[in-house]
């Protein structure tokens, strides 16, 4: 059973809701949208944009800042994949990517070094894809170029490919200070892991979680995915009932999307092993229903933590925020990311890094940033990105707070977006009245949806995004 509130959470007792499932609303609403992990959304990044730009947005504020460092090395190619990465087998090659970000740290330190770093987050690719020497030789030069320690930070965090960590390469990340770890587990079922090129034994996964409780990392994640080829309801139930046996802090159940024009290693994966749309909304549907039922609190979209877990209740109390690595606590407006594609946000400026990993080493061996597009927050941005961002974590705005804050007139500022919202609201999936507005329980699934009214960039036609669930 979810915790009931008590006074220090009463006011945002309603993020503990469970989505409720309609069918038709479902055919409705499943349109395509994006995950808002920023608003403007990187398909708004100009080319028109100055290295100085985000130079001068680092250097505007002593505000903390979280790290992200992408690291796109993979040994293999997992086939359902749409992530930045290079697959090889040389490890050399990582030690001349380390170069890189090394000669890329000292570019920022200048402009960062009165900042303290309060979080860093590993992503990839397959960041264990490093040796236990490259890991220590990363960690060594954060330290020397920024105000990075590790022990002083808030979370220390890292994606795992459980077929690439050993125990031994599992305590040395530990011993560095890496205190919350994420396993790629996708699902345990062995005919969906040979589709999908991914095959690693549910044991193993089991001992790398049991090594990490006995290890003392503060919180483990496991990744879930549903779409994939072969899943069907029986197994895929099979996958959440033993994912639950591993009593991981945080869960996170990602729709796969097939979009093999945009992504080649799809093509690999044939359509007709694909669940259909009506069985792959049961997927999600089971994960729902299984893990709140296990008393994980539905954090949104597709997150899950226990109600003890730091997300859950920053939620509670309102201060759950997104950025590009998703749901965090740390703040929207303060990450810097290091590394190919990386994409940064700082005091209302988010740029990009090069995508392609040769050309990104080269930009940096010119002692230049490998900034190639970005774009700087106008007011409105700013204003809609403060209203999308409290109703895509908290499910509710307060109107006369929000006008306060950003001295408008809520209903003239937004009535086209009102007017869009308005199937929402005959449909019960919102309540909108002059005070406020609410996602119910039955929209909690379109949030996503629901947060497009207010996007002046999809009004433009920006529409490459895959569907909400």
């Amino acid at each position: 059973m979810l915790l009931s509130s008590s006074p220090a959470t009463q006011g945002h007792t309603e993020a503990l809701a469970v989505p409720t499932w309609d069918q038709e609303l479902i055919q409705r609403y499943n349109i395509h949208g994006p995950r808002y992990t920023s608003y403007p959304t990187a398909l708004a990044l100009s080319p028109d944009f100055s290295v100085n730009q985000a130079t001068s947005a680092l250097g505007e504020s002593a505000q903390p800042l979280s790290l992200y460092i992408h690291i796109p090395f993979c040994h293999s190619l997992c086939y359902y994949c749409g992530c930045n990465k290079v697959i090889t087998r040389h490890q050399h090659k990582a030690d001349t990517y380390l170069d890189a970000l090394i000669d890329e740290m000292k570019l920022y330190s200048p402009f960062v070094s009165h900042r303290k770093i309060q979080a860093l987050h590993l992503g990839g690719g397959t960041p264990t894809f490093l040796s236990e020497a490259q890991f220590t030789r990363l960690f060594h030069a954060l330290s020397e170029h920024f105000d990075f320690e590790p022990t002083q930070c808030d979370e220390v965090s890292i994606e795992i490919d459980p077929r690439e960590c050993t125990l031994a390469k599992l305590s040395h990340i530990r011993e560095l200070g890496f205190n919350r770890v994420s396993y790629g587990v996708q699902d345990f079922d062995q005919d969906v892991q040979i589709a999908i090129n991914r095959i690693q034994d549910e044991t193993l996964v089991r001992n790398l979680v049991d090594a990490s409780r006995e290890l003392g990392f503060d919180s483990i994640n496991l990744d879930l995915v549903y779409g994939l080829p072969h899943q069907n309801l029986e197994s895929f139930q099979h996958t959440l009932e033993r994912v639950l046996t591993l009593n991981p802090d945080r869960i996170s159940l990602f729709s796969y999307a097939h979009l093999p024009s945009r992504f080649p290693a799809q093509r690999k994966i044939k359509d007709h092993t694909l669940p259909n749309a009506s069985d792959k909304l049961a997927l999600l549907r089971a994960g729902i229903e299984t893990f709140t039922g296990a008393g994980y609190q539905f954090i949104g979209m597709d997150h899950f933590a226990r109600p003890d877990d730091e997300l859950a209740i920053a939620q509670r109390e309102g201060r759950l925020q997104r950025n590009f690595q998703g749901y965090t606590t740390h703040g929207s407006d303060c990450l810097l990311g290091l590394g190919v594609s990386s994409i940064s946000q700082v005091n209302g400026v988010i740029w990009q890094h090069e995508k392609d990993v040769g050309d990104y080493q080269r930009m940096i061996s010119e002692q230049a940033l490998a900034v190639t597009k970005g774009i700087s927050l106008t007011r409105d941005d700013q204003v809609r990105a403060a209203l999308i961002m409290q109703l895509i974590c908290h499910f509710s705005l307060d109107i006369a707070s929000f006008e306060h804050r950003w001295q408008i007139s809520f209903h003239d500022y937004f009535a086209d977006a009102i007017e869009a919202l308005s199937p929402f609201v005959t449909d019960k999936l919102v309540i909108l009245t002059s005070q406020s507005i609410q996602v119910t329980p039955a929209g909690r699934l379109w949030v996503r949806s629901i947060c497009s009214c207010f996007d002046a960039y999809l009004q433009q036609g920006q529409t490459r995004y895959s569907k909400v669930i």
